[in-house]
């Protein structure tokens, strides 16, 4: 008798087992599932939760569970030309993921991402194609940091992949993308070098015009402060030239009234110039300037 029971109690417990997997399934945190009916899309679960979800055992419905994480590809190392006609090798990474499972599932082949990523690279080649042929190979190569384009470029591979992932409606959308190598054909690798020369040189000849046209403003600021010193110099010399000609021109009204004392002063400043070295004088005391040893004379008119 208790054998019979514990065969009953397992027997239900498989049963309910057997019944759960048919019946119930769970959904990660991580994916996206579709739930199928007679193989047409009937519903979509794109958020889990604490317990299962009920479905219908096969071949009435059928659950395809796909991750939503970020999935990554690269595509091929492509020829592309750029706007000035050279021939530029390209590789492209992209992140990607799953954004509406009910239009992804039948667009590839019962949600295949196999068959996305080879729909993705197409689209892909197509707009990195197109994208790289609006731009000159300076935007990719410079020797210029400034000069280089590589973010805006990436950007407008990226947004031109989205709009037609939106306009074909695929369930996808797009992350991040960025370039993961550049490379030059070996025929056309001499003319980019010669072209990066030629952009050298450019940058050579305009600092060095940067710098003449920075030195003649220097040269000109200097003349110019020179010839306001000049001016400035000359003005104080002017003045000063002024005020000794109204000196010398008032010393000589003094010595037209007192000739005398003109005389006088005239004999001293000889004397003065006789006598700066040691010297040994032998004069006529009545001679001019050397009367002046002899003493003032007492018979002097009066100062008038």
């Amino acid at each position: 008798m208790k054998r019979n029971l514990l065969t009953l109690v397992i027997g239900a417990v498989l049963i309910l087992v057997f019944a759960l997997l048919l019946f119930t399934f769970q959904v990660r945190i991580s994916e996206v599932a579709v739930v199928t009916t007679f193989g047409k899309p009937t519903r979509e679960i794109t958020e889990p939760r604490s317990f299962p979800f009920f479905k219908w055992p096969w071949p009435i419905q059928k659950v395809y569970k796909f991750d939503k994480r970020v999935q990554t590809f690269e595509d091929k190392l492509t020829e592309d030309l750029t706007a000035d006609g050279i021939t530029l090798n390209t590789m492209v990474y992209i992140g990607w993921r799953i954004t509406d499972p009910g239009t992804f599932f039948p667009k590839f082949a019962g949600g295949s991402v196999t068959e996305a990523e080879k729909t993705l690279e197409g689209i892909l080649r197509s707009a990195k194609s197109g994208i790289v042929g609006r731009h000159p190979l300076s935007d990719f190569v410079n020797v210029d940091d400034q000069a280089l384009k590589f973010d805006a470029i990436e950007d407008e591979i990226k947004a031109l992949v989205q709009t037609q992932l939106q306009a074909n409606d695929y369930g996808i959308q797009v992350e991040f993308l960025g370039i993961k190598k550049l490379g030059l054909p070996e025929s056309v690798t001499q003319a980019v070098f010669d072209q990066m020369t030629q952009e050298r040189q450019r940058l050579v000849s305009q600092a060095q015009n940067e710098g003449e046209a920075e030195a003649q403003t220097i040269r000109s600021a200097a003349e110019r402060k020179a010839a306001e010193i000049l001016a400035a110099a000359e003005g104080e010399a002017t003045r000063i030239r002024g005020l000794g000609e109204a000196e010398a021109l008032e010393s000589l009204r003094t010595f037209e009234r007192n000739p005398e004392l003109a005389n006088f002063i005239l004999g001293l400043r000889a004397l003065e110039q006789s006598l700066k070295d040691r010297s040994t004088l032998i004069l006529d005391q009545h001679t001019p300037p050397f009367n002046l040893f002899q003493g003032f004379p007492t018979n002097r008119p009066a100062a008038r």
